[in-house]
C-alpha cells in the first residue's frame, strides 16, 4: 500500500516521532513523493531490491486499406532495477551539555534537526544527481535516468534564454518555454517543475505578471508555490549546505530544468513493506556512560521512474 509522509505521521507513536517527521515533510520533494511499501526484505535484509518496468514508448495506431493489414508495432519497455538504501545521521552528546537550557533549544534538539536538515539535503541531491556506479551507497537519480531518452531537452534554443530583466517580453518567453516543457510529460496532475533558486525565482516573476503565481500554506510554516496547478520547487544545497543541487555554469550561466510528474505510475519512492519511513533514537542517559549518541534515519528507501515522460529535463537553460 503506497505512504506519504502526511499519511506515515498518522501512524507516530509518541510526539517526537511527529515533529521528525513534520520537519523531512518541509522538504517539498520528500512531501510530494509516494513510497510504494513493496520490498519485502526476507532474509536478514538480503532482499532489498525492487524490479520494474519503465514504458519507453507507446505503441502507435492508424488507418488502413481495405484488404490490408496494419503495420504492428508495440510498446517499447525497459527493465529496471534499484536497491533501497538507508539515509540518515548520527550525534553524540554529553550527558552534562544535554541538561543545559530548555530542551526545545537545547543540544539534542538543536542536533536532531540539523541532522534532519541534512538528511532532506542528501535525499533531494540524490534524486536529481544520484548515481549508484560513482556511490554505491546511493540510489540513481533523474539526471541519469534521462540522460539520452526523449525527454532530454536541448535548453541552448533561444526560448531558454532567460538572461535580464523579466520584463513582460522575457514573461510571456519564460512560460511558453515553460508550457514547452511541461508539454513533454505525459499528465500534468501531480507535475512539479524542480530548479535552482534563480530559476524558480524567474518562473515566479513571469507567473505573477499571468496571475498563474499561486501560494499556499505548507508544513510547519512553509509556503508552497506554484506555477497553476504545477509546484514550483527550489533544489537548494546538498548536505554539506554550500553546494547547489542544481548548479549554475560560472561561465555560460547555465543550469538544468526539471519537470516530474509524481504518481505511482510515474515518478515515486520505493520502501520496504510494513517498514517505518522515518526513525528516530534519542540518547538513552538512563545508563552509564557520560556520552550518548542519537540518530535518525529514513528507510531503506530510493526512487523509481515509471514511465521515461513522466519526467523531463531541459538541459543548458541561461538564467
Amino acid at each position: 500500500m503506497p505512504v506519504t509522509l502526511s499519511q506515515a505521521r498518522q501512524n507516530a507513536t509518541d510526539a517526537i516521532d511527529l515533529a521528525v517527521i513534520d520537519e523531512f515533510r518541509t522538504n517539498q520533494i520528500l512531501d510530494l513523493l509516494q513510497f510504494q511499501d513493496v520490498v519485502n526484505p526476507a532474509g536478514g535484509g538480503g532482499t532489498l531490491t525492487y524490479t520494474y518496468t519503465r514504458k519507453v514508448s507507446r505503441g502507435t495506431a492508424g488507418f488502413r486499406a481495405l484488404n490490408t493489414e496494419y503495420a504492428p508495432d508495440e510498446s517499447t519497455t525497459s527493465r529496471h532495477s534499484v536497491d533501497l538504501k538507508p539515509l540518515g545521521g548520527s550525534f553524540q552528546v554529553d550527558r552534562i551539555l544535554a541538561g543545559v537550557g530548555p530542551a526545545a533549544t537545547g543540544s539534542i534538539a538543536l542536533n536532531m534537526s540539523d541532522k534532519i536538515a541534512s538528511a532532506q539535503a542528501e535525499f533531494g541531491n540524490a534524486v536529481i544527481n544520484g548515481d549508484s556506479a560513482t556511490d554505491e551507497d546511493s540510489f540513481d537519480g533523474l539526471s541519469k535516468a534521462l540522460a539520452g531518452s526523449s525527454t532530454e531537452v536541448d535548453g541552448s534554443a533561444a526560448e531558454y534564454d532567460w538572461t535580464g530583466a523579466v520584463n513582460e517580453d522575457k514573461s510571456f518567453l519564460i512560460l511558453e518555454a515553460l508550457d514547452d516543457l511541461l508539454g513533454n510529460l505525459d499528465n500534468e496532475q501531480g507535475a512539479a517543475i524542480i530548479a535552482n533558486k534563480r530559476a524558480i525565482n524567474k518562473i515566479k516573476s513571469a507567473a505573477r505578471r499571468s496571475s498563474m503565481y499561486v501560494q499556499a500554506p505548507g508544513p510547519r510554516g512553509t509556503t508552497l508555490t506554484s506555477y497553476g496547478p504545477v509546484r514550483l520547487i527550489e533544489a537548494g544545497n546538498t548536505a554539506n549546505g554550500n553546494d547547489q543541487v542544481i548548479p549554475i555554469d560560472g561561465t555560460t550561466g547555465a543550469t538544468d530544468i526539471y519537470a516530474v510528474r509524481f504518481a505511482l505510475d510515474g515518478f515515486h519512492g520505493v520502501s520496504t513493506m510494513g517498514g517505518q519511513l522515518v526513525k528516530q533514537w534519542q540518547p538513552d542517559f538512563t545508563s552509564a556512560g557520560a556520552v550518548k549518541t542519537g540518530e535518525v534515519e529514513m528507510g531503506p528507501v530510493s526512487v523509481a521512474l515509471k514511465k521515461t515522460k513522466a519526467a523531463v529535463v531541459a538541459r543548458g537553460v541561461r538564467v
